[in-house]
């Protein structure tokens, strides 16, 4: 049996000698089918296989041959396969054949098992004696635990269940008084819910999330209780809940700041970790604290203007709520927006006020920690938080008001209504400027539009008031005090109220805080608002210009002289009103004593009171200047439209004066230069540019609407007596009156030039050296037409005519014309003192007056003189004699100095004893005598010192200084 068992645990190892790629569990099957192989062959069998001999190489051929299937599997059935090989015709032969290979298989794998057995058989032995001593230990190490748990059961009956019991015991006191302790803190935080609620509604928030968080904490430690997770899950809800009463409480800040409050707020957030989260909520409640406000104003005003409870309103967009606001309504409207507004922005401002504040105290925390880095890192995102914040909100507030600025049309406004807008507006640009630096280019450009619209609707009105006014003009004198000036029109204080007048005056309150000055966010922290004193400003303040009854008091009669001689009460502007007798220009320096002594000798003054020269229409438009000056200090993005308009203004009435009093062909044409170049390019102008000439709706409507029709004299005005020298007191009312009106521009114009942009500039140097400067000069042409009605030259004329020239021997009297025409002067003389007695006649108008008048009879002596056929030396002479005694008498009656055009009649009277050559030079030399009389002249002088070829030669040299002009 052995035998057998070693052979078959041999047998088991043959197929892995021969294939190594046979695995263990094919190996066992080959291990079954290989011994019951050997057990159906014979002892004998084995014997004979053994014996025979065979070398190696053919015992391995004959293991080769043996088919691969019989190692395949336990389950293969070898009887089976090899009867199933057999062919359907058996051939004993072939079977004994079959068989014997079968048995040579067979003996070759026993061979080789056998070898195998032989040589691994130390190795049984040796591991048979280890399997010997393994059962021996096995039962000692039996015995050992034996003993062990005897021993072990009496250690648990002495030891254990007696003093670690204690132990235990001990240890589960100490569990439970934990237990207890916690318990006790469960109970606390279970009630802290109340407190929470309690410190809520005292806004007690730092409090309250400070305690919240304790109890955050209290609970992460009992998260192992299954209550404490329901309160920790509570906790969370109620921290919640004190963010959005946190943030309900950051948005009242908005409105109304207050230290305290907002104080607590920031610490709750700081304390939630929340600072930068906070300062992002802060802008956003900003931004619906301005569109809230707004709205909220604006529907107010809507829904009481529209009386009824109609709701479609709280439904609109803000712009178009706008556009609902009545006229009446507007203003109020805007001021309370405004008032809204600015208490927004305080807000804003005091709230970065306090965060400088704390930056401040925070600036010197101990360094090289985290928190204090965080903490710098907090610091500058909220300070450019709110820096950058400053833009947004006042960009916010520009939208607003832009809207409700569009949202209705202004032009039908009353003048002190829109300016009443301008200065709001203009108030809260100036908030603005000091908020964030801003130009507030939003406002300034809506204000602009509507400025625009509202001026020119409102200029044309004034237009056409000024052409009815003009039309309607008696030109009589305005009483007014001799001291009168614009500044004490109330349109023109508030020249008087800025010390710059390139400063509006309701920035001088902060426009300059570098000079000690207070802005509107100081002068405002704690109460007030700056858009309340709009109330106070509509009153109407007093003016006291005019003269009592047309005169002053007995006490200013009695000063008039003294004014002169002591000027220190007299007015800067007074001081300026005086019209230089040459250029008719204003001094821009105070006139000295001496000089306004000697004029106010030489002045026609029966009043006493040496008061402007001005009308009411004059009145009128110095008012309507102020007007015009007062939108333009309010709002300068429109001064050149604004100029524009003022200069318009002047030229219409500079126009009216000249076609009422000045206009008359038939003069113009003297030749005396009545009307210069200057004067006559600004006319034209203004007749080409503001003059509408069509008498019906003829040509562009656009051209039209910007024109004004040609103004009518009043036919209350008369023109034509001569009793009155030809309405010479009207005239100078109306020429004097636009003198006057002069000299206020020139007054105005430094404070017109700061107004006025720099590009736009050249404009108005234009306007006063064209224009302003060229009314002056209309006295001659407008006093020209009296002066030449009031004396009778047509009859000087024909006397001279009568006087025989060529007398032969000297005359010791002047001829009777001399003494005619000294009594027309006498006569004129006569009625200027009785004109003067309703008007006052300033020295330049009466010496323009003489002027004219002297001048026209200097051309008529020359006239006269020119007649002359025949004439003698002594002729000659008899000219200069009667010359002579005109200007000795004329001295009395005027105190012009020198007398106009003498050297214009001496020069024509000495020319009669030129010689050939002199007579040709003072021909081409003067020519302001006309071709007759230098004709007259070489024709009167012929066969007495000039003979006929002399005469021919000086007619050609005549005839060549005529061709140019024809």
């Amino acid at each position: 049996v052995h035998k057998n068992a070693s052979l078959l645990c041999c047998l088991g190892l043959y197929k892995p000698l021969l294939d190594n790629s046979v695995n263990a569990k094919s190996l066992s099957l080959r291990k079954k089918k290989m011994s019951l192989f050997f057990f159906s062959v014979t002892q004998e069998e084995l014997r004979e296989m053994r014996e025979q001999p065979i070398n190696s190489q053919a015992e391995q051929e004959i293991i080769d041959s043996i088919e691969e299937v019989y190692f395949s599997s336990d389950s293969f059935d070898m009887v089976q396969h090899e009867l199933e090989k057999l062919p359907p015709d058996l051939n004993l032969q072939e079977l004994e054949e079959y068989r014997d290979k079968l048995k040579r298989q067979q003996g070759a794998v026993s061979k080789r098992v056998a070898d195998l057995i032989l040589e691994k058989q130390p190795s049984y032995v040796k591991e048979l004696e280890r399997v010997t001593s393994l059962q021996t230990n096995l039962q000692l190490a039996a015995v050992i635990c034996t003993n062990a748990r005897r021993q072990l059961s009496s250690s648990k009956e002495g030891f254990t269940e007696a003093s670690l019991g204690l132990l235990a015991n001990q240890r589960r006191r100490q569990l439970l008084t934990g237990l207890l302790k916690s318990l006790r803190t469960i109970k606390t935080l279970q009630r802290t819910d109340v407190r929470l609620s309690e410190m809520l509604e005292e806004e007690d928030y730092p409090g309250a999330i400070q305690l919240c968080l304790e109890c955050q904490k209290a609970a992460s430690t009992f998260k192992h209780y299954s209550c404490i997770s329901e309160l920790n899950s509570k906790l969370q809800d109620t921290l919640e809940q004190i963010e959005e009463q946190l943030d309900v409480a950051l948005s009242k800040t908005c409105k109304h700041f207050d230290v305290s409050h907002y104080t607590k707020v920031q610490l709750a957030y700081s304390l939630l970790g929340k600072t930068q989260t906070a300062m992002d909520q802060l802008h956003m409640h900003f931004t619906q604290a301005i569109h809230n406000t707004v709205f909220q104003v604006v529907l107010g005003y809507v829904e009481l203007c529209a009386g009824n409870a109609d709701t479609k309103f709280q439904k609109m967009q803000y712009k178009d709520l706008c556009t609902h606001i009545t006229t009446d309504s507007y203003i109020p409207c805007l001021t309370d927006l405004c008032k809204a507004l600015w208490e927004v922005m305080l807000s804003y401002h005091r709230t970065m006020q306090w965060h400088e504040e704390q930056d401040k105290e925070e600036a010197t925390p101990a360094t090289g920690t985290n928190s204090t880095y965080e903490s710098i890192v907090g610091r500058t995102y909220v300070k450019k938080k709110l820096e950058h914040g400053l833009t947004r909100i006042w960009q916010d507030v520009q939208l607003k008001v832009k809207a409700y600025l569009l949202g209705t049309d202004m032009s039908s406004f009353k003048y002190d209504d829109f300016i009443l807008v301008l200065d709001i507006i203009s108030r809260l640009m100036q908030v603005g400027e000091e908020f964030c630096g801003s130009k507030s280019e939003v406002l300034q450009e809506s204000i602009k539009r509507q400025s625009v619209n509202y001026f020119k609707n409102y200029h044309r009105v004034r237009l056409e008031e000024l052409r009815m006014f003009l039309e309607n003009e008696t030109w009589e004198l305005c009483p007014v005090k001799s001291n009168f000036s614009i500044a004490q029109l109330h349109e023109f204080k508030f020249m008087g109220q800025c010390r710059s007048p390139s400063v509006s005056p309701n920035r001088q309150a902060s426009s300059s805080t570098g000079s000690g000055e207070v802005s509107l966010f100081e002068q405002y922290h704690q109460d007030g608002n700056p858009f309340e004193m709009q109330i106070e400003n509509k009153e109407e303040e007093t003016e006291d210009v005019l003269a009592s009854n047309g005169y002053e008091s007995d006490e200013l009669e009695k000063s008039v002289y003294q004014d002169y001689d002591s000027d220190s009460d007299v007015p800067e502007e007074l001081k300026q009103d005086y019209v230089d007798e040459q250029t008719g220009d204003v001094p821009f320096k105070s006139v000295s004593k001496e000089t306004m002594r000697s004029r106010k000798r030489s002045d026609y003054c029966l009043n006493k009171a040496n008061a402007p020269i001005l009308t009411n229409t004059t009145l009128n438009v110095i008012r309507l200047v102020g007007k015009y000056m007062q939108m333009m200090n309010i709002l300068k993005p429109i001064a050149f439209d604004v100029i524009h308009c003022v200069s318009q203004v002047f030229d219409y009435y500079m126009y009216a004066v000249y076609t009422f009093f000045g206009r008359n062909d038939m003069y113009e044409s003297s030749g005396l230069g009545l009307i210069s170049s200057r004067l006559r390019t600004t006319l034209n102008r203004i007749q080409e540019s503001l003059i509408d000439m069509s008498m019906g709706p003829h040509g562009p409507p656009d051209e039209r609407k910007e024109k004004v029709p040609i103004p009518h004299l009043s036919q209350l005005v008369v023109l034509t007596a001569s009793g009155t020298l030809y309405g010479l007191a009207q005239r100078v009312v109306a020429t004097e009156s636009l003198v006057f009106l002069a000299e206020q521009f020139e007054f105005l114009q430094p404070h017109l030039d700061t107004m006025m942009p720099s590009a736009k500039k050249p404009f108005l140097q234009q306007f006063y050296s064209q224009t302003v400067s060229t009314a002056s000069e209309l006295r001659k042409p407008i006093y020209w037409i009296v002066a030449a009605k009031a004396i009778d030259y047509e009859q000087m004329l024909l006397l001279m005519a009568g006087v025989k020239w060529d007398v032969k021997e000297i005359m010791s009297q002047h001829n009777v014309y001399v003494d005619v025409l000294l009594k027309e002067f006498e006569m004129f003389n006569q009625r200027l003192g009785e004109v003067s007695r309703q008007v006052r006649i300033p020295l330049p108008v009466s010496n323009v007056l003489w002027e004219h008048c002297i001048r026209l009879a200097n051309r008529t002596l020359v006239e006269g003189y020119a007649n002359v056929k025949k004439c003698s030396n002594e002729g000659r002479a008899l000219m200069q004699l009667d010359f002579q005694q005109f200007l000795m008498k004329l001295e009395k009656l005027t105190d012009l100095r020198p007398i106009p055009d003498k050297e214009f009649v001496e020069n024509y009277i000495k020319a009669y004893y030129l010689t050939e050559n002199d007579m040709e030079q003072f021909i081409k030399n003067h020519r302001e005598y006309s071709m007759k009389q230098l004709t007259n002249l070489v024709n009167v002088c012929l066969g007495s010192h000039i003979n006929k070829k002399a005469r021919q030669k000086l007619l050609a040299a005549i005839d060549d200084i005529d061709r140019p002009k024809r």
